[in-house]
């Protein structure tokens, strides 16, 4: 709906960005569980620039507690390397070629808890911008010159988006934690 400079999809489009940004940032937590997704933030100094290890590497899960970066030029494994551990990660490669093994080791019940602090960190930071989402979907709608009636109903339509979104990112939260605390 877009009335005068009210656009509720836009809004909608905005807070879809931070539950994207939450996914991204959850998907980088290690659980205990390979993942493709815990490589993602890793960054390759590769031809003269830093580059996603997924331009340099395929990177796959072939046992639950491994991954496998398969580097595509031979000249670029230590490089790889260097990343994975610069990475802070908690990683240590071991090198075969041009595979470099990953095993995820098991996470103690203290390190689970941190990483469940810190996806709640990563939560509320999308809460909050889901929130200026909203507050600025309302300053909109209080400077178009609308009716009360049709600013009241704006009002509520931003604020079922807003509270759609939050309990989107309450389950994408749980649904890490779950997996976090998972022995």
């Amino acid at each position: 709906m877009t009335t005068n400079g009210f656009d509720i999809n836009d809004l909608k489009r905005r807070m879809d960005g931070a539950k994207e940004s939450l996914r991204y940032e959850l998907g980088g937590l290690r659980t205990g569980r390979a993942a493709i997704s815990m490589l993602e933030p890793v960054q390759v100094e590769a031809y003269g620039s830093h580059m996603p290890l997924n331009q340099v590497a395929t990177v796959s899960v072939p046992e639950p507690r491994l991954l496998s970066v398969q580097v595509w030029d031979k000249s670029m494994v230590k490089a790889v390397e260097t990343a994975i551990v610069n990475s802070n990660l908690g990683l240590n490669p071991a090198t075969e070629g041009q595979v470099i093994r990953l095993r995820i080791p098991e996470l103690n019940e203290e390190r689970r808890k941190e990483l469940v602090k810190v996806a709640h960190k990563y939560a509320e930071a999308a809460r909050v911008a889901v929130r200026h989402v909203r507050r600025d979907g309302l300053d909109i709608v209080k400077k178009d010159k609308m009716s009360e009636d049709e600013q009241e109903r704006a009002s509520g339509e931003i604020q079922k988006v807003t509270d759609a979104a939050i309990a989107d990112i309450d389950k994408l939260l749980a649904t890490k934690e779950k997996e976090i605390l998972t022995v």
